[in-house]
This record gives C-alpha cells, structure tokens and sequence, in this order.
C-alpha cells in the first residue's frame, strides 16, 4: 500500500487524566489507572465503544506481561491496573464449550503433559495449514479440562510468571462473563471485554462452530446489543459477517502480515491477501460488517532488515477515511518484542524502552493498542495525551 509520514490527530481524544494513581498492594503490585473522558466521535454518550478512552488500553489476554495469559488472576489484575479493555480468545470443548486459550494446542499453557490419564490425548493435527503436535481442548470435554492448571507460555523470557504456575484452572468465556458482571456491580461501571474467535473454520469442520454458541452467551447476560461493552473479533472475516448476523456488538478484523491470506480466504479459494483488505476498497468492504481494524503493528509502521522502524504506511487514515477505529497489536515491554531503535542492553528478557516506542505509535493517530504490560501502556497513553 502508498506510504507516507502522515499521522491523523484529529482521532486523538484527550483523556480526563490527571495523572495516573500507582498503589502497591502486597504481592499483586496493583497500578490503579484513572479512566479517561469520552471519544469525541458519533455515539458519543450512548455508552457505546465511542465512548472509550482514546488511546484505548487493551489487556492483551490480561496482564499477560505479569501473569500466565487467559486466567482469571491475568485478567483481575490488567482490571486493578486500570486496562481499558480486557481481551479473551475463544477455543471449544469436545462438548461444545468455550473456553479462554489463545490456542486450540494446550501443551505450552497448562500441565496437560503431566497428566498420564491423558498420554493417549497427543496427537499431531494441521490447523489451518499448520501441523502441529501437543493436546488439543477440542479433544477433551470441560470436566477433563478443569483437572489441568494453566502455566506460563514463555518461560524463558518471563521467568517470574512461572512463580504462578498451576495456580489458575482454564476459565470458560460463561465464567469470564460472570466474572465481568461481579467486578461491573463492585465498581459501579461496564467492565469491557475483547472476544476472539480463534480458528472459526477449522472448528466449524469439526461441528464445533464457535459464533452460535458465543452469540447465546452474548444474549444470556446482555451483551448482544450495538452498545455492548465488548469488541469480537476474528482473523477471519467470514465469522465477523456471520457475527453481525446473530448480535448488534461492535466487531473488529483483525489483519496478520500483508502477505498473509485469512485461512477462511484460502478454504473459499478468494485470492485477497491481507495486504489487498488495507487497500482503501478492502477497508470499505470491511466496514460494511465491521466498526474495527486489529492490524499488526508492522502495518502500521514497518520494520526494516534490521528491525527498525520505518515509513508509517497511511493505513491510520486510509482505515479512519471509512469510519474503522483501529486496535493494533501487541506492545511487550521485553527487548525480544521491540523495534531496535527501543531496545536496550543485550539480554532479550530485558525491558527495553516501551514508553518511547508507545509514543511513536500514538502519534499515528491509533485509537487503541494491545499490551501485555496494560499498567506500561496506560502510563505511555497519560503522557501522549497530556501533550
């Protein structure tokens, strides 16, 4: 796509902060973060996902950073932190459940292999053109997925989380949204979710489609409507359009590289590739089904040979010019996942600088951002809107 230099700050809305409150409470290290004051854009005041903080603050599978992803207590505390928006991906049970894992393969994310009564689980499965081999949640029912625990995803970069290893059990989204509803009534406010259908095509295969089952949830506690305080998304396409079906919530797209195909694009034969839908007739179309774009941050601003940050694309605009607010992904505040310009030392498990990168980003025009490090985030989103 045409690149140029031009960010879009008419998009920023100044948040209402005064500052950001930090309180350490015991072992949770707890940052209490000030919400800010609506979007300035149409829906304002009707309580809908306008109205949100911009930058919006999205815990990517919670506080990821600190916590091992897709528990309860990841999710708890990207809420103490102050996160905005709390993100959940959705993968199903053998008895058609939904359950929070970013991945159908559990092998990383819990202590199934420790389990001997599930030996005979290990299969070797492609999912959407990957072949993959560990235990997979659609082979399991949900009372067998409770004897697991979940478990750090990447040990050797977030040594400290492993402190939390075997602490949490695999929520279900019905427990997620009970969870959501209880902290809503304690506050006194809607506590936002990010839902994401992982792999719609391939589970459809399976009979274990996952946008009947998530648009009954959405109905049972309310949160089916246009000004439902939750986002769905998908890398694919086609379960966003069967989404605006069955529910009224706002969905967003989600985009991978630009070489990238949606595996819902490679069943169907459609030839687009990501970098076709960032096109402004791409964007136009998504929005005919979609209020969102989650593209990677590399859209945004690509990195070149030696991972540093280029020529921001006009992806910001071109996305804005069709009425998409853009939700890119993910912020890490470790070297290993910055630009190089950020990095700093040697040691790839190291913070590097996350503040100076966040701000690169804001400047685009960005409504909101994915972060496993929410407190890092809202502390960046304070500075750039104080400006």
């Amino acid at each position: 796509m045409a690149q140029d230099g031009q960010t879009d700050p008419g998009r920023r809305t100044v948040l209402g902060m005064a500052g950001l409150g930090a309180a350490v409470l015991g072992a949770g290290g707890v940052t209490l973060g000030l919400p800010g004051t609506a979007g300035a854009d149409s829906g304002k005041g009707r309580g809908g996902y306008r109205d949100l903080p911009v930058p919006t603050v999205v815990a990517h599978r919670g506080a990821s950073g600190y916590r091992p992803e897709h528990t309860i207590g990841s999710y708890q505390l990207a809420l103490d932190m102050g996160a905005h928006v709390i993100e959940q991906d959705l993968v199903p049970t053998k008895d058609g459940h939904l359950v929070c894992r970013h991945e159908n393969d559990i092998t990383g994310t819990t202590d199934v292999a420790a389990h001997p009564e599930f030996a005979d689980r290990k299969a070797t499965k492609s999912v959407d053109g990957v072949s993959l081999t560990g235990w997979f949640t659609e082979d399991f029912t949900l009372a067998e997925l409770r004897t697991l625990r979940a478990k750090e995803r990447i040990p050797g970069t977030r040594r400290q989380n492993t402190l939390y290893d075997g602490r949490w059990t695999i929520p279900t989204l019905e427990e997620v949204l009970r969870w959501a509803e209880r902290e809503g009534r304690a506050r006194g406010r809607r506590i936002w979710l990010h839902i994401e259908t992982k792999h719609p095509t391939y589970f459809r295969g399976l009979g274990l489609g996952l946008e009947e089952p998530l648009a009954r949830l959405l109905r049972k506690y309310g949160r089916h409507k246009k000004d439902a305080p939750n986002f769905l998304q998908s890398f694919e396409p086609s379960s966003m359009r069967r989404m605006a079906e069955l529910v009224a919530a706002p969905r967003v797209v989600l985009l991978d590289a630009a070489s990238s195909r949606p595996w819902d694009f490679v069943r169907a034969n459609d030839p687009r590739t990501v970098a076709d839908l960032i096109e402004p007739e791409g964007l136009e179309w998504i929005a005919g089904f979609a209020q969102g774009i989650g593209p990677t941050l590399n859209l945004i601003i690509p990195r070149d040979a030696a991972g540093r940050l280029g020529k921001p694309t006009t992806l910001v605009r071109d996305a804005h010019a069709q009425g998409l607010i853009l939700h890119p992904y993910t912020m890490r505040n470790e070297n290993t996942f910055l630009p190089a310009d950020f990095r700093r030392g040697s040691d790839p498990a190291a913070y590097g600088d996350a503040f100076g990168a966040l701000k690169v980003y804001f400047e685009q025009g960005i409504d909101g951002i994915f972060s496993d490090n929410p407190d890092t985030a809202l502390l960046a989103a304070a500075d750039f809107t104080r400006r």
